[in-house]
């Protein structure tokens, strides 16, 4: 295991990751959709959140445990499901779903990863959060569902906000697509990566291991790219869910709710969790930030009396983040780009260390705003007015309809 102890911060990870990780598959985690103003206010909209610090407060024997959907973690944050992982670092789900387990907290495997489910369960042997893409082609949907139960996952992420595609535009440019197409500038950018080459050789996967082999006429990648084309199926709606969590059978999260309506009717589809998520910023830009749109949320689905869990994602940069959410009243957040950062710096370790990162910073923070248990965090923790200012910036504000 390799001493990352002088890295402090995300931002570190970041920087190593740009360095090392080819410039397409860098630029597919860390930008958002066209001007990417939704991508940028992610993250600077908590910046925008203050602190109250309290003194000669007993800070001992603190404690980030927690739970989501019943399941006990180290600290409430869950690993998002993240598309091309393994382009980040050879066999990345993989790694960073053991660097999940051993932490303590939950791990998601994305439909479009290139390991695929029983990759991941076999390196893990520990059950794991699998996120649905609904595809057109329904007996592969039936499929994978399937072997999503028979690899032990403890629950499905639905994702709500994919029917169609944002427009990409650095993605685009980089010519990224399934495959990625082999241009000058991405060869001479692969011979500056020689690490990344070095390690991609002895990769169990290189392509989209849920699909490639399991859906009709998708033998390999050279028909991948027309099939993922035209398969986002743009007509579903919340008729679909209660078909999806039938078939499931088991715990079921709804991930892309940025409105309180959608958040009303993700409750009363039965779901156990809701993700308050733009996306990253890489669907509708110009949305607001998703820690903009949570206390709204909360708010109705307490309203609602529903024992539905909400959950966030979408700037999570550091364990301030993490408390700042969880103050507004989000169970847990998930992160995505901030185990992305580690994963392409330095594989499993640095997902590891990202995590160590995130919970040293949520630790110590909870504990300078007089507080040793994170689930007793609320939102005097803030300075009052910072966050309403906040949802004042907004360009409206949302309504609230309860019938």
């Amino acid at each position: 295991m390799k001493d990352l102890s002088k890295i402090t911060e995300i931002e570190d990870l970041r920087v190593i990751a740009e360095r090392k990780v080819p410039r397409m598959f860098y630029d597919y985690v860390d930008s958002g959709s066209w001007t990417q103003t939704t991508y940028r206010n992610n993250e600077t909209d908590f910046d925008r959140i203050k602190l109250r610090q309290r003194v000669l407060v007993d800070m001992d024997n603190r404690s980030l445990q927690s739970s989501m959907i019943g399941e006990q973690v180290s600290m409430p944050i869950a690993i998002a499901p993240t598309g091309f992982t393994g382009m980040m670092w050879a066999n990345g789900e993989m790694h960073a779903a053991k660097a999940a387990k051993d932490f303590g907290i939950p791990f998601s495997l994305s439909t479009m990863s290139i390991n695929s489910i029983e990759d991941v369960a076999e390196y893990t042997n520990h059950p794991f959060w699998f996120q649905l893409y609904v595809m057109r082609d329904k007996e592969f949907m039936v499929n994978l569902i399937n072997r999503a139960k028979q690899a032990n996952c403890s629950a499905l992420v639905l994702t709500a906000d994919l029917q169609v595609l944002g427009q990409r535009h650095k993605d685009i440019k980089n010519g990224l697509s399934a495959p990625p197409k082999p241009t000058l500038t991405n060869i001479l950018n692969l011979l500056t990566k020689p690490e990344w080459c070095f390690n991609m050789l002895g990769a169990k996967r290189r392509t989209f291991g849920n699909i490639v082999g399991h859906a009709k006429g998708v033998a390999d990648m050279s028909s991948l790219s027309a099939w993922t084309a035209e398969q986002f199926d743009p007509s579903l709606s919340w008729d679909d869910v209660a078909d999806i969590k039938e078939l499931w059978g088991g715990k079921l999260i709804i991930k892309g709710i940025m409105e309180p309506e959608d958040a009303i009717l993700a409750a009363r589809s039965g779901a156990d969790a809701l993700i308050v998520s733009n996306h990253g910023g890489r669907q509708l830009d110009g949305a607001p930030s998703s820690i903009a749109c949570l206390s709204d949320i909360v708010q109705a689905v307490k309203a609602e009396n529903s024992d539905i869990e909400v959950w966030l994602d979408s700037g999570i940069r550091s364990g301030q983040d993490v408390l700042k959410a969880i103050s507004l009243g989000a169970k847990g957040p998930m992160i995505g780009r901030a185990f992305l950062y580690g994963l392409g710096a330095y594989g499993e370790d640095g997902v590891r260390r990202a995590l160590e990162i995130l919970y040293k910073e949520c630790d110590v923070t909870m504990a300078f705003c007089g507080h040793t248990n994170i689930n007793e965090v609320d939102e005097n923790i803030l300075v009052k007015g910072t966050y309403e200012n906040l949802k004042a910036a907004l360009p409206y504000t949302p309504a609230i309809r309860w019938g």
